[in-house]
């Protein structure tokens, strides 16, 4: 696999941060991804008490959402815990795993941030941009930006905004469960990543390609 973009990984936290100020002015928020028919859950759990870096990747068919393809790498952990760098943490991992596939995945959704990170540089942004395969951030829990709680069905939205700017939005996959939280990562507009999103999600919360991925990541499996 040929790294569209590639940087030193031992960097100091300032380092860091100056380096994803550098490296989001290369997203493309906009459309730019072909049939999809690999779509891949991206996740990274860690071992030994985070001394191990554990990165999963589960790739399905689109759009039947059955397995074709997994792959696991383990690397130490280099980088220290620092809220908005995770992915210098987590990355190193997770391009060990996609070497690993015998065929590189059509679309990435990342258990993390796109855009919606306050130097717009999350996973999802960070990985699509270094692979140049589209991407999507599919994120549990809130990193930046405000909201209003969206209805309560399946496939409603409000906007995350911050600074007057639409990071993404806040997407009910279920009623009666807690919202996630989609933004564009790298080569996927945000209307095409909620649909994405909508259409990998089945009977659950999360969509099918995190699920997977994360049975993976913690050390269970898919």
């Amino acid at each position: 696999m040929k790294l569209h973009f590639s940087h030193p990984w031992n960097l100091s936290p300032s380092e860091a941060i100056t380096l994803q100020r550098e490296l989001r002015a290369y997203l493309i928020l906009e459309d730019r991804l072909g049939p999809v028919r690999r779509v891949a859950g991206v996740d990274v759990g860690f071992e030994e008490s985070g001394a191990v870096t554990r990165a999963a990747i589960a790739v399905l068919r689109y759009p039947e959402l059955d397995v074709l393809e997994t792959a696991i790498a383990r690397r130490p952990t280099e980088f220290p815990y620092v809220p908005g760098l995770l992915s210098f943490r987590e990355l190193p991992a997770v391009l060990d795993a996609l070497e690993q596939l015998q065929e590189l995945p059509d679309l990435l959704l990342c258990d993390g941030q796109g855009i919606a990170h306050p130097r717009r540089l999350g996973i999802a942004s960070h990985l699509g941009l270094l692979v140049n395969i589209p991407s999507i951030g599919v994120a549990k829990t809130r990193l930046y930006g405000t909201y209003d709680e969206p209805p309560n069905h399946r496939g409603a939205w409000t906007p995350l905004r911050a600074n007057g700017e639409i990071l993404g939005v806040v997407l009910r996959t279920r009623p009666g469960v807690k919202p996630l939280y989609i933004s564009s990562g790298h080569r996927v507009s945000l209307e095409t990543a909620i649909g994405y999103v909508i259409m990998c999600c089945t009977r659950y919360r999360l969509p099918e390609t995190t699920r997977h991925a994360h049975r993976l990541a913690s050390g269970g499996r898919s």
